[in-house]
């Protein structure tokens, strides 16, 4: 039976990517070259990893998004362009698999992730961030509609390419193996998979001056009437998992 634990919440960026790094630093090798999976392309690579020696490969289905790293960025060694549900990257490839806040955007995440299992060499890290479906923030983005989510970012955050070919927002799904519980089901399910570290962390706050305090103060009153259920300390879930030799 699923018993959810007291989430460790990190609410500054910048020391929720010093723990990433520290993460992934612990894997790296003298000897050997990093290999590492983008999966599902950001703005850009967001950790600094100074005196590593990696090889970053970058995946995504948005050939304008890939555009954006291969091209202007130039911060990618590799790009492919394809579905991360359907294609085959071999078998214990890479050392690291970052994917960060992509899995909401797939309706079958399940396939997606056994896929990473696949393609994750023994002793090496999943790394993931997705919205928490059920903070007030995933709740909210799953009750309302995609052309809500496009005006919202385009109209309100003031991002004039928002719903464009390579930008957000994207359509969501919320398969529920991001969820707390399905995240730790399909760590049981999987057994050489293991639930590593679990942070929640404050991420989405945007705005500045009124409009900040306005989501501030919706996010409370949406905790109040949901007798707390949906959280309003946290948006977003980062889960560190780790496949053991088998």
């Amino acid at each position: 039976m699923f018993k959810e634990k007291k989430l460790e919440l990190i609410e500054d960026r910048q020391q929720m990517n010093k723990i990433i790094e520290d993460f992934i630093r612990k894997k790296s090798s003298k000897k050997e070259t990093m290999h590492i999976l983008e999966a599902g392309c950001g703005r850009k690579w967001p950790f600094q990893l100074e005196g590593i020696d990696y090889v970053l490969t970058g995946v995504d289905m948005d050939k304008k998004a890939l555009d954006i790293r291969k091209n202007i960025l130039s911060d990618l060694h590799e790009s492919i362009e394809g579905d991360l549900c359907s294609l085959d990257l071999g078998v214990d490839r890479f050392d690291v698999i970052y994917c960060s806040y992509v899995l909401e955007h797939i309706e079958k995440a399940n396939v997606v992730l056994n896929n990473f299992v696949t393609w994750l060499k023994p002793n090496g890290i999943i790394i993931i961030k997705v919205p928490d479906p059920d903070s007030v923030h995933g709740y909210i983005t799953r009750i309302t509609p995609h052309w809500f989510h496009v005006f919202f970012y385009r109209f309100v955050l003031g991002n004039k390419n928002a719903g464009k070919p390579g930008y957000p927002p994207y359509p969501t799904y919320y398969n529920s193996v991001i969820s707390r519980k399905g995240m730790s089901l399909f760590c049981n399910e999987n057994t050489n998979i293991a639930l590593e570290a679990e942070y929640g962390g404050g991420f989405f706050n945007p705005g500045k001056g009124a409009l900040k305090l306005l989501i501030h103060t919706i996010k409370k009153v949406i905790n109040i009437i949901s007798i707390g259920v949906l959280s309003s300390k946290h948006s977003s879930l980062i889960y560190i998992l780790s496949k053991n030799f088998s």
